[in-house]
């Protein structure tokens, strides 16, 4: 497979898909999108692509090259690359969708896949997946999250089983679906470091987190049903946050990374931030 995949989520980003925001509308996901559907708040084409360029920019002057998938026009949701694949040691694993309006995701990123010969090793049939349930805390070491209403246990256990084949550690972390994702409650910043709500995480991750020498940043729960918590490292001390975030993006610079800011609340608002919006597909080995 060359050089191609990612085993842990804070080395050298080198190689990124981003999904079209071209036909992005809010649905009612989850309750962060119910929310932006109540607000009145109008969500215009101009405001959704410029928000995607800045974050494309971001990519861009960080040194990624960045991949994307080809549009869907009935895909109004294909802009959260993250959840329509994960990555194992040997290739992608295509994840299966829970919500009817984003089954159809798998077809692009099997395009994709197929178009660059990255070597697809495994498609999700115990159930449904998504990739923003699963977060790399340390190499080779996965958080899968379940929450029955995106990602089922039946399916977290399948993709496991198949991790831990390849020698990985695994934690089957169940949560409320309040928060749709595990990666709302929690991501990786750089090696050592991550965002956390604490107050609302489910018992026992934040000691499970710490017994692996991992630095909790708290972001509040108001913080994070805006997504505060859901950052993109990049490698070598820097990261993509959104401008929402300024109360972790200062404590982010006092720890001496650099962040990217993009304006993202069109995104923000319909459920997702930069780790939804991405999908890593090469990490630099060792970084």
């Amino acid at each position: 497979m060359a050089d191609w995949g990612i085993e842990d989520e804070t080395s050298p980003l080198q190689d990124v898909l981003l999904g079209p925001p071209d036909r992005f509308e809010w649905l009612p996901t989850s309750a962060i999108s119910k929310a932006a559907l109540a607000s009145g708040r109008e969500l215009r084409r101009e405001d959704v692509l410029a928000a995607h360029g800045e974050m494309s920019s971001a990519y861009e002057d960080a040194g990624v090259r960045v991949h994307r998938l080809q549009p869907d026009p009935e895909l109004k949701y294909q802009v959260f690359s993250r959840d329509s694949s994960i990555w194992g040691s040997t290739g992608a694993i295509v994840t299966q969708m829970n919500q009817w309006w984003r089954r159809g995701e798998y077809a692009a990123v099997i395009r994709f896949y197929e178009s660059e010969a990255i070597p697809i090793v495994h498609m999700v049939t115990a159930g449904s997946f998504e990739g923003g349930d699963l977060v790399l805390p340390k190499p080779r070491c996965a958080l899968i999250g379940h929450c029955e209403e995106r990602t089922h246990q039946r399916a977290a256990r399948q993709v496991a089983r198949w991790l831990e084949t390849m020698g990985w550690e695994v934690r089957l972390q169940p949560f409320d679906p309040h928060f749709v994702h595990i990666d709302v409650l929690v991501c990786m910043v750089a090696p050592g470091l991550a965002t956390l709500c604490e107050e609302a995480a489910p018992p026992g991750l934040a000691d499970w987190l710490r017994d692996k020498g991992i630095e909790l940043l708290e972001v509040s729960y108001r913080e994070c049903m805006q997504l505060g918590a859901n950052v993109m490292a990049l490698g070598n001390d820097r990261v993509i946050s959104t401008a929402e975030a300024s109360r972790l993006n200062e404590r982010l610079r006092a720890q001496g990374l650099e962040v990217y800011d993009p304006d993202l609340w069109p995104f923000t608002m319909g459920g997702g931030g930069p780790h939804c919006l991405a999908q890593p597909l090469r990490r630099a080995a060792g970084g």
